[in-house]
């Protein structure tokens, strides 16, 4: 229950498995990155499994997508406790 997540550095935090290629599109086997769920929520939220699997399959990807960048510089500042909420962004509602 003390490891540091992938892509926010917050610690101690519960990770899970995130897989960089979504499993419909053959990650089942493939990288993955262990994020807290505040990240791995963020990351669903702001891209589909379409996008993940043909560009954001990697995490320094993902860390340079201008709404993540944006995201982590907020995310990193708050408590490893805290439950935070994620609300899917306006580009993947209209999609």
């Amino acid at each position: 229950m003390g490891e540091t997540c992938d892509l926010c550095s917050r610690s101690p935090v519960k990770t899970t498995e995130h897989h960089l290629i979504p499993k419909q599109y053959g990650g089942v086997e493939g990288p993955t990155a262990m994020l807290c769920s505040a990240c791995h929520r963020q990351i669903h939220a702001l891209f589909t499994n379409e996008e993940l699997a043909a560009f954001y399959h990697s995490v320094e990807r993902l860390k340079d997508h201008p709404d993540m960048m944006k995201y982590l510089r907020w995310v990193k500042k708050q408590d490893p406790e805290k439950k935070i909420t994620t609300r899917k962004s306006n580009r993947r509602k209209r999609k």
